[in-house]
Protein backbone atom coordinates (compact mmCIF):
# COMPACT_ATOMS: atom_id res chain seq x y z
CA UNK A 1 0.00 0.00 0.00
CA UNK A 2 1.34 3.32 -1.12
CA UNK A 3 0.70 6.19 1.37
CA UNK A 4 1.17 10.05 -0.28
CA UNK A 5 0.88 12.66 2.82
CA UNK A 6 0.80 16.27 1.49
CA UNK A 7 0.55 19.72 2.99
CA UNK A 8 -1.75 22.53 0.85
CA UNK A 9 -0.12 25.89 2.16
CA UNK A 10 0.13 24.19 5.43
CA UNK A 11 4.13 22.35 6.32
CA UNK A 12 3.48 18.38 7.62
CA UNK A 13 6.03 17.65 10.44
CA UNK A 14 7.82 14.26 10.46
CA UNK A 15 6.45 13.03 13.58
CA UNK A 16 2.54 13.65 12.22
CA UNK A 17 3.58 11.86 8.77
CA UNK A 18 4.94 9.26 10.66
CA UNK A 19 1.92 9.15 12.78
CA UNK A 20 -0.44 9.35 9.45
CA UNK A 21 1.23 6.23 7.82
CA UNK A 22 0.76 4.23 10.94
CA UNK A 23 -2.60 4.95 11.29
CA UNK A 24 -3.52 4.52 7.60
CA UNK A 25 -1.71 0.93 7.60
CA UNK A 26 -4.63 -0.42 9.93
CA UNK A 27 -6.57 0.30 6.38
CA UNK A 28 -4.80 -2.55 5.05
CA UNK A 29 -7.23 -5.00 7.34
CA UNK A 30 -10.12 -3.92 6.20
CA UNK A 31 -9.59 -4.60 2.56
CA UNK A 32 -6.68 -6.37 1.14
CA UNK A 33 -6.89 -4.47 -2.36
CA UNK A 34 -6.06 -0.86 -1.19
CA UNK A 35 -3.50 0.64 -3.56
CA UNK A 36 -2.74 3.82 -2.50
CA UNK A 37 -3.77 6.11 0.05
CA UNK A 38 -3.43 9.93 -0.63
CA UNK A 39 -3.39 12.50 2.58
CA UNK A 40 -4.06 16.42 1.82
CA UNK A 41 -3.64 18.33 5.43
CA UNK A 42 -4.50 22.13 5.10
CA UNK A 43 -5.86 25.05 7.14
CA UNK A 44 -9.18 26.77 6.23
CA UNK A 45 -8.19 30.81 6.54
CA UNK A 46 -11.52 32.15 8.21
CA UNK A 47 -10.96 33.55 11.31
CA UNK A 48 -14.79 32.49 12.55
CA UNK A 49 -13.80 28.62 12.37
CA UNK A 50 -12.47 27.48 15.20
CA UNK A 51 -12.01 24.32 13.54
CA UNK A 52 -9.99 25.25 11.31
CA UNK A 53 -7.17 22.28 10.33
CA UNK A 54 -8.26 20.03 7.18
CA UNK A 55 -7.43 16.92 6.76
CA UNK A 56 -8.67 15.17 3.40
CA UNK A 57 -7.62 10.85 3.04
CA UNK A 58 -8.61 9.50 -0.33
CA UNK A 59 -8.10 5.53 -0.73
CA UNK A 60 -8.00 4.07 -3.86
CA UNK A 61 -9.37 0.60 -4.38
CA UNK A 62 -10.18 -1.78 -6.88
CA UNK A 63 -12.47 -0.33 -9.28
CA UNK A 64 -13.38 1.97 -6.03
CA UNK A 65 -12.06 5.02 -4.34
CA UNK A 66 -13.49 6.06 -1.16
CA UNK A 67 -13.12 9.48 0.32
CA UNK A 68 -13.68 11.71 3.20
CA UNK A 69 -12.70 15.24 5.20
CA UNK A 70 -13.04 15.96 8.57
CA UNK A 71 -12.01 19.50 10.64
CA UNK A 72 -10.47 20.23 14.06
CA UNK A 73 -8.15 22.28 15.92
CA UNK A 74 -5.50 20.11 15.37
CA UNK A 75 -4.28 17.82 12.74
CA UNK A 76 -3.76 14.95 14.65
CA UNK A 77 -7.30 15.33 15.87
CA UNK A 78 -8.52 15.91 12.33
CA UNK A 79 -6.82 12.57 11.07
CA UNK A 80 -8.94 10.28 13.81
CA UNK A 81 -11.85 11.90 12.79
CA UNK A 82 -11.40 11.28 8.96
CA UNK A 83 -10.07 7.82 9.62
CA UNK A 84 -13.26 6.41 11.29
CA UNK A 85 -14.96 7.84 8.37
CA UNK A 86 -12.90 6.19 6.08
CA UNK A 87 -12.80 2.65 7.55
CA UNK A 88 -16.70 2.71 7.57
CA UNK A 89 -17.06 3.01 4.35
CA UNK A 90 -13.96 1.30 3.19
CA UNK A 91 -15.57 -1.84 5.74
CA UNK A 92 -18.96 -0.81 3.64
CA UNK A 93 -17.76 -1.50 0.22
CA UNK A 94 -16.19 -4.95 1.50
CA UNK A 95 -19.28 -5.74 3.15
CA UNK A 96 -20.97 -5.24 -0.42
CA UNK A 97 -18.24 -7.14 -2.21
CA UNK A 98 -19.09 -10.11 -0.28
CA UNK A 99 -23.06 -9.86 -0.16
CA UNK A 100 -22.52 -10.09 -4.39
CA UNK A 101 -19.55 -12.84 -4.52
CA UNK A 102 -21.45 -14.76 -1.70
CA UNK A 103 -25.23 -14.92 -2.43
CA UNK A 104 -27.61 -15.68 0.47
CA UNK A 105 -28.16 -19.56 1.15
CA UNK A 106 -31.53 -20.82 0.90
CA UNK A 107 -33.00 -21.70 3.69
CA UNK A 108 -35.77 -24.43 2.33
CA UNK A 109 -33.53 -26.78 0.66
CA UNK A 110 -30.18 -27.26 -1.20
CA UNK A 111 -30.93 -25.80 -4.57
CA UNK A 112 -34.13 -25.63 -4.58
CA UNK A 113 -36.21 -22.22 -4.76
CA UNK A 114 -39.10 -21.70 -2.74
CA UNK A 115 -42.55 -21.27 -4.68
CA UNK A 116 -44.09 -17.61 -4.14
CA UNK A 117 -47.78 -16.52 -5.30
CA UNK A 118 -48.19 -13.72 -7.35
CA UNK A 119 -52.00 -13.11 -9.49
CA UNK A 120 -51.18 -15.70 -12.19
CA UNK A 121 -50.14 -18.70 -9.77
CA UNK A 122 -47.16 -20.12 -7.89
CA UNK A 123 -43.79 -19.24 -9.53
CA UNK A 124 -39.98 -19.54 -8.54
CA UNK A 125 -38.66 -17.16 -6.22
CA UNK A 126 -35.68 -16.42 -8.42
CA UNK A 127 -38.18 -15.63 -11.07
CA UNK A 128 -39.98 -13.35 -8.97
CA UNK A 129 -36.81 -11.40 -8.39
CA UNK A 130 -35.82 -11.40 -11.84
CA UNK A 131 -39.36 -9.95 -13.09
CA UNK A 132 -38.63 -7.23 -9.98
CA UNK A 133 -42.11 -8.58 -9.08
CA UNK A 134 -42.44 -7.81 -4.48
CA UNK A 135 -42.08 -11.09 -2.41
CA UNK A 136 -44.05 -11.78 0.39
CA UNK A 137 -41.59 -12.19 2.96
CA UNK A 138 -43.50 -12.31 6.19
CA UNK A 139 -47.42 -13.19 6.83
CA UNK A 140 -49.04 -12.73 10.00
CA UNK A 141 -52.06 -13.85 11.53
CA UNK A 142 -54.05 -12.78 14.70
CA UNK A 143 -57.60 -12.02 15.64
CA UNK A 144 -59.27 -8.91 15.88
CA UNK A 145 -62.08 -7.69 17.64
CA UNK A 146 -64.76 -4.73 16.56
CA UNK A 147 -64.36 -1.34 17.65
CA UNK A 148 -65.10 1.92 16.66
CA UNK A 149 -62.38 4.16 14.53
CA UNK A 150 -61.74 5.83 17.46
CA UNK A 151 -60.69 2.99 19.92
CA UNK A 152 -58.53 1.80 16.51
CA UNK A 153 -56.53 4.96 16.48
CA UNK A 154 -56.25 5.14 19.99
CA UNK A 155 -54.74 1.72 19.75
CA UNK A 156 -52.63 2.36 17.17
CA UNK A 157 -51.26 5.20 19.08
CA UNK A 158 -50.73 2.21 22.10
CA UNK A 159 -48.38 0.35 19.63
CA UNK A 160 -46.97 2.98 18.18
CA UNK A 161 -47.90 1.89 14.39
CA UNK A 162 -48.89 4.13 11.39
CA UNK A 163 -51.42 1.55 10.90
CA UNK A 164 -54.15 -0.56 12.92
CA UNK A 165 -56.09 -3.30 11.22
CA UNK A 166 -59.70 -3.64 12.61
CA UNK A 167 -63.48 -4.85 12.59
CA UNK A 168 -65.60 -1.50 12.41
CA UNK A 169 -68.15 -2.19 15.19
CA UNK A 170 -70.92 0.51 13.42
CA UNK A 171 -70.48 -1.12 9.55
CA UNK A 172 -69.35 -4.81 10.37
CA UNK A 173 -66.58 -4.67 8.23
CA UNK A 174 -62.77 -4.51 7.69
CA UNK A 175 -61.05 -0.87 7.82
CA UNK A 176 -57.48 0.13 8.62
CA UNK A 177 -57.31 3.52 9.99
CA UNK A 178 -53.61 5.12 9.52
CA UNK A 179 -51.82 8.03 10.17
CA UNK A 180 -51.13 10.46 6.99
CA UNK A 181 -48.36 12.34 6.42
CA UNK A 182 -49.79 15.81 7.25
CA UNK A 183 -50.56 14.30 10.77
CA UNK A 184 -54.12 13.69 10.60
CA UNK A 185 -56.08 9.71 10.20
CA UNK A 186 -57.14 8.15 7.50
CA UNK A 187 -60.18 5.42 7.35
CA UNK A 188 -59.74 2.61 5.11
CA UNK A 189 -63.18 0.75 4.91
CA UNK A 190 -64.22 -2.62 2.98
CA UNK A 191 -67.59 -2.48 1.26
CA UNK A 192 -69.54 -5.04 0.10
Amino acid sequence: MQIVVRGKNVPVPARLKALTEEKLTKLSRLAADVGRVEVDYSEIRNPRVSANQLCEVTVHLKRHFVKAHASATELAAALDLVLDKVSHQVARVKDKRVHRSHPRRRRIGAGAAPLVEDASGLVDEDEAEEDGAALIVKNKQFTIKPMAPEEAALQMDLLGHDFYFFTNAESGQAAVIYRRRDGHLGLIEAVG
